[in-house]
């Protein structure tokens, strides 16, 4: 075996990991994998016999490509990018979920946290993700995004407290999630607008991510409130057959597929047996891009 295969052998025990940093770092799949890739490349450029960590060393460089990502983002004018953003979702057929393994897995973070972390400034974002997600150390963090470690610190601490305020809670248990899912399907497809009232929290918010191409009644928005949700709700009646339940970031959401094709995926957030939080991605172009692997298994 050439030493570019034992390299590459060695950057392969570390891909999960560094996807894991950067999907929660972008919030895109796509991005990510990119981010993952320049890491490869900037390694095989390198001297590795040099590197006592590869480990760290793969993750700072990630770090920088992903801080590099979301600055480019706000120079573009693209972060936040506006309250209708979804990021993009995992999605697992559910005899795939495994609750004590999931919370392993690149993808168990939820789709409000990623939400969440949109709205964080790009160094904040990377000294959050990385040290109260990954343990790396602040001195660590501190060339990454060119901070003193005390002021790196800091900005863990300021995104810190903004997750912990804007995040919702949300219920572990898949059993109840998939009651909750299972009353709020009966009644879109029964046109019952007083149970869909009881299964939707009062305060509930829906996202529609549908992409800058799509307008009309399809178009991006945010809907607040049980009522106004209700109402959109009542429309899923048309799509109840192409409609199953799925694996979303470790959750029970939908998938809507007719003829296989990716209509929408939605997740949700669920909090004392009502929902709070829906996050639905139709976007056609994102949609397109996404990894459904084995949804029949």
């Amino acid at each position: 075996m050439s030493d570019t295969d034992l390299l590459a052998d060695r950057f392969e025990e570390y891909r999960g990991r560094l996807k894991a940093v950067a999907y929660r770092m972008l919030g895109s799949l796509a991005e990510a994998d990119d981010a993952v890739q320049e890491a490869w490349l900037k390694l095989s450029r390198s001297d590795a016999d040099g590197i006592d960590n590869l480990g760290g060393w793969l993750t700072t460089v990630v770090g920088r490509v992903c801080l590099d990502l979301l600055r480019s983002r706000t120079r573009r004018h693209e972060e936040p990018l506006d309250d209708t953003f979804v990021p993009d979702p995992v999605i697992r057929p559910l005899s795939q979920i495994d609750p004590e393994q999931e919370v392993l897995q690149a993808d168990s973070v939820g789709l409000a946290l990623l939400v969440v972390l949109e709205t964080l400034e790009p160094a904040e974002r990377i000294a959050f993700v990385l040290h109260d997600m990954f343990a790396v150390p602040f001195d660590d963090i501190a060339p990454i995004v060119e901070r003193s470690s005390a002021a790196t610190r800091q900005l863990a601490s300021r995104a810190r407290r903004r997750v912990k305020g804007a995040t919702p809670s949300s219920e572990p248990d898949l059993g109840r999630q998939r009651q909750v899912l299972d009353a709020f399907m009966a009644a879109s497809r029964a046109g019952d607008f007083e149970a869909l009232l009881a299964v939707l929290d009062p305060d509930i918010v829906l996202r529609v991510d549908s992409g800058p191409l799509i307008s009309g009644a399809a178009a991006s928005k945010l809907v607040r409130g049980a009522r106004p949700v209700a109402e959109q709700a009542m429309l899923f009646r048309r799509f109840a057959q192409y409609i199953r339940l799925v694996s979303v970031n470790g959750s029970i959401g939908f998938l809507s597929a007719p003829e296989g094709r990716p209509q929408s995926v939605l997740g949700v957030t669920i909090a004392d047996g009502r929902i709070t939080g829906m996050y639905i991605l139709a976007d056609p172009e994102r949609l397109a891009a996404l990894d459904l692997p084995d949804l029949e298994g």
